[in-house]
């Protein structure tokens, strides 16, 4: 029971959407210095590349582009045929792409709910559906295949900017976790949420930039998250040492979620 073995996903398969910048890309880093096999997905296929390119060189693990635009439905299924021709089965799945729109409540756009929810929740999902066979076929009842689905802390509280389909999709995607944990579950396929706050990711950039110092303040651990940290709790859930984690949702927040306001 040394933790070497605990925490080992050396020759794992696993799928990180966004997996290019920011949190994904922390993610997928982590996989790779620990030996694992990374697909990383995004439209941008240049960052993919890049991001490729920088992963590779670290070595142990290795690193591989499939680009696709996750608003896009078929888009989506040709990444989940791609990966099936290029590999026997998938250890992990990290749903991690996502999007955000800020506007003032008697201005908030109904564009925006549609454009947020189909790729913070509907896409995922989709994603989900095409590649569980792939899951199916790298489960064991000792170490399932896993879902880690990469949500937010403002799912769980009500955050004091105007993101309301934001705030509204995270919410939505920790429970359809919960519920993939209920029906996949059954098949040695675990279904996590990492409930993220603030971390350094062009999603945040504007934000921290603007607020950054107050942030942190609303932070009781008074900084804002790491590479380390989200990475950590990945491999933690990729692991033998998370085998038996199903339906949960783990804050990976320094404490944001439950800070007090007064």
């Amino acid at each position: 029971m040394d933790s070497e073995s605990l925490f080992n996903v050396k020759g794992k398969v696993v799928l990180v959407t966004g997996g290019a910048k920011g949190i994904g890309r922390m993610i997928s880093e982590g996989y790779v210095v620990n030996g694992a096999t990374v697909y990383i997905s995004s439209r941008d296929a240049k960052a993919c590349e890049q991001a490729v390119s920088e992963l590779n060189a670290l070595g142990k693990g290795t690193a591989h582009a499939i680009p696709a635009d996750f608003y896009k439905y078929d888009d989506v299924k040709r990444l989940a045929e791609e990966l099936g021709k290029r590999e026997s089965k998938l250890h992990v799945l990290v749903n991690n792409s996502g999007s955000n729109w800020g506007a003032p409540y008697d201005e908030y756009p109904t564009a925006a709910f549609t454009r947020v929810l189909t790729l913070n929740l509907h896409r995922v999902f989709d994603l989900t559906q095409l590649v569980t066979p792939l899951l199916e076929k790298a489960a064991a009842p000792d170490d399932p295949s896993r879902i880690i689905n990469i949500g937010s802390v403002d799912g769980l509280r009500v955050p004091s900017l105007e993101t309301f389909a934001y705030s509204s999709s995270k919410a939505g995607l920790h429970h359809l976790s919960r519920v993939l944990a209920n029906h996949l579950g059954k098949r040695n396929i675990t279904s996590n949420t990492l409930a993220c706050g603030p971390f350094e990711s062009k999603m945040m950039a504007a934000t921290l930039k603007s607020f950054g110092e107050a942030i942190k303040a609303g932070v009781p651990m008074g900084r804002i998250g790491t590479p380390q940290d989200v990475a950590g709790a990945c491999l933690f859930l990729s692991s033998r040492a998370g085998a038996y984690v199903n339906g949960s949702t783990i804050a990976v927040d320094g404490g944001a979620a439950i800070a007090a306001k007064i």
